[in-house]
């Protein structure tokens, strides 16, 4: 994505329109290019945002806002000086970027309600979230869970990962062999809707 690690460009917090746009092209470009046929869309954080909204936008053609205790933080910092200096790991590096409200006003307008009614209904959908995870509640993945438990043909599978932060520091591996793991029972169809409770077997529960 644009202003990402080695990508130039400029980062902005509520450019998801652009990051789908860039997303766009790198998908048709490699089909065009290598022959490429998209199997698994893997995104984190703001990624998994965008990797879902290219299911509506090109693939299958307001809610409500709490103040956090982050977002008291960001606000101060808003009225002081007019931005917030964000430090965040980027590519296992840290890096820190400028927010500005107008920035952080549009990321929160994004209507993510989509998942509920226009999310294609046979795609199977597997969440990973840190129980420890400061950045985005862990009781986010109950409502995503909720939203995908709810289609006809399409699996959910929740995998909650205990002490785990929001960028699974440390946990990468286990992060990879999730996904890897949870491919190979989708293609041997052993897939079901539920709750991650044992990886060899996984069996949802719910």
């Amino acid at each position: 994505m644009g202003g990402n690690h080695e990508t130039p460009g400029t980062w902005r917090q509520g450019a998801l329109d652009e990051d789908l746009v860039d997303l766009k092209i790198v998908v048709e470009y490699l089909k065009s290019t290598y022959g490429y046929v998209v199997d698994v869309v893997v995104g984190h954080s703001r990624g998994s945002l965008v990797g879902m909204l290219i299911f509506i936008k090109f693939v299958s053609q307001t809610g409500k806002q709490s103040e956090t205790q982050a977002a008291a933080v960001w606000k101060k910092h808003f009225d002081d000086r007019g931005y917030y200096e964000w430090t965040v790991s980027v590519a296992r590096k840290s890096t820190t970027v400028k927010i500005f409200p107008d920035d952080l006003e549009a990321f929160v307008k994004w209507d993510t309600s989509f998942v509920w009614t226009k999310f294609p209904p046979n795609v199977d959908v597997l969440t990973l979230h840190g129980l420890s995870d400061s950045t985005v509640p862990p009781y986010d993945a109950i409502i995503y869970t909720q939203a995908f438990s709810s289609r006809s043909s399409g699996t959910h599978m929740l995998n909650l990962i205990e002490n785990a932060d929001h960028n699974f520091t440390g946990r990468q591996d286990e992060v990879v062999s999730a996904i890897l793991d949870w491919w190979t029972a989708r293609e041997r169809g052993e897939l079901k809707t539920g709750v991650w409770v044992e990886r060899e077997a996984l069996k949802g529960r719910l």
